[in-house]
C-alpha cells in the first residue's frame, strides 16, 4: 500500500471510530445521565426515620392571645410526631425571672437542645448564651435575642414582609387610584416588631403612589382593637381600604366596623387566624384577605432542634448543616388560595 494510501486509511479509520463513540454516547450516556437526574431528583431523605434519642425543654410566654396559644400547641403536637423526642415543657409565663429560671433547669437537667420563646429577648440572651456555652444548642423562636451568639439557630416571622405583603395586596386591588384612603391599624407601637410591620406596610405603598391617611395603634387584644377602630372611623368619614396589623384584636375591629355600619372600603388583616379566613372564604365580610405570620414557628424549631441533635441537616438543601437563621415567609392570604392556608391557622 502507498503512503498516501496509507495515510487515507488511517483517517477514514478514525473517523468511523469516532463516530462509533459519538453514536454510543448518544445511545447510551444521554439515558444513563437521565436516570441518575431522577434518582437524585426523587431522593427520599430519611430525616423522618427515628434516630437518637432526643430531649428537648421548651419554654414560652403565657398563652394570653389566639396566635400565642398556637405557637405552643403546633410545639407539643410537632413533637409528639417523633417517637424519639421528648418535649420537657415548662410552664408557660409572662414573668421574665421565672422563664429564666426554666432555663436554668434545662440546663442543670442536661437537656440534649431548648426551644424557647422569650418574653423578652434581650433579658433571656445571658441564660441561653449560658446554656449555648454548656453544649446545649438553643432554637431561638419569634423574639430574637440581642447577641446571636445566644442561640445556634433563631427561627423568625417576617415582621416588615408582613407590612410589604399588606401594602402591595392594597396596591393591586385599588389598580393606580393614587387619592385612595388608606388607613392603618397598628398593635403596640413602643415594640419593635409593630415598627417593622408599618415601614415594611409604608414602603409598599410608596411604589403605587399611596400613602397612609390615617394611623392609630391599639394594644393586640380584641379590646384595644375595637376602640382603637372606633376612633378611627370616626376620623375618616371616608376609606377605601384598612390594614390591621393582627388578627386577634381585629376581632374588635371587626365589632367597630358593624357598630358603625360602615363598609365602603375592604381590610386586610394580618398574623393568619382561622376567624379571619373562615371570613375570607365565605366572602360575606369586609375582610378579604390576611397576611401570615405563622403560628408554626415552634413547631418549625423543634424540627431543627431534633436535627442539630441527631447530626442531620435539612433535606432539601445541599448544605449539610442546619441554617442559622430561618426566617418564614409572609404571603398574602386570599379567597383565591384560602384553602392551602386554613389547615395551619390559628383559633383566635
Amino acid at each position: 500500500m502507498s503512503a498516501p494510501l496509507r495515510r487515507r486509511h488511517l483517517v477514514l479509520a478514525g473517523a468511523a471510530a469516532s463516530l462509533a463513540l459519538l453514536v454510543a454516547g448518544c445511545t447510551s450516556n444521554q439515558p444513563k445521565d437521565t436516570a441518575t437526574q431522577a434518582a437524585q431528583t426523587q431522593a427520599v431523605s430519611d430525616n423522618d426515620a427515628p434516630g437518637k434519642q432526643v430531649t428537648i425543654g421548651f419554654s414560652a410566654p403565657a398563652a394570653d392571645h389566639g396566635w400565642m396559644s398556637s405557637i405552643t400547641k403546633s410545639a407539643v403536637a410537632e413533637a409528639g410526631k417523633y417517637p424519639d423526642v421528648k418535649l420537657v415543657q415548662a410552664e408557660a409565663t409572662n414573668d421574665v425571672n421565672l422563664q429564666i429560671s426554666q432555663i436554668e433547669s434545662f440546663i442543670n437537667d442536661k437537656v440534649d437542645a431548648i426551644v424557647l420563646l422569650p418574653f423578652d429577648g434581650a433579658a433571656l440572651t445571658e441564660v441561653a448564651t449560658k446554656a449555648m456555652r454548656a453544649g446545649i444548642p438553643v432554637i431561638n423562636v419569634d423574639r430574637e435575642f440581642s447577641d446571636p451568639n445566644a442561640a445556634r439557630v433563631t427561627v423568625l416571622g417576617d415582621n416588615y414582609g408582613m407590612g410589604v405583603s399588606a401594602g402591595k395586596y392594597i396596591c393591586d386591588q385599588l389598580g393606580g387610584k393614587t387619592d385612595a384612603k388608606v388607613a392603618e391599624i397598628a398593635g403596640i407601637d413602643s415594640l419593635p416588631l409593630t415598627q417593622d410591620r408599618s415601614k415594611g406596610f409604608k414602603d409598599a405603598l410608596a411604589t403605587c403612589g399611596l400613602s397612609v391617611s390615617n394611623r392609630v395603634a391599639a394594644d393586640f387584644t380584641v379590646q384595644g382593637g375595637e376602640e382603637a377602630a372606633a376612633n378611627l372611623l370616626q376620623a375618616a368619614p371616608k376609606l377605601d381600604a384598612i390594614w390591621n396589623h393582627d388578627d386577634d384584636q381585629g376581632v374588635g375591629v371587626m365589632a367597630a366596623i358593624e357598630n358603625a355600619g360602615r363598609h365602603e372600603f375592604f381590610m386586610v388583616g394580618g398574623a393568619g387566624s382561622k376567624q379571619v379566613m373562615n371570613q375570607i372564604k365565605a366572602d360575606n365580610t369586609v375582610i378579604k384577605a390576611t397576611v401570615i405570620y405563622p403560628s408554626t414557628q415552634a413547631a418549625d424549631a423543634v424540627r431543627l432542634a431534633r436535627l442539630l441533635v441527631q447530626g442531620k441537616a435539612m433535606s432539601d438543601l445541599v448544605e449539610v448543616e442546619v441554617p442559622r437563621k430561618v426566617q418564614l415567609y409572609a404571603p398574602v392570604v386570599t379567597k383565591a388560595n384560602v384553602d392551602k392556608y386554613l389547615p395551619t391557622a390559628f383559633e383566635s
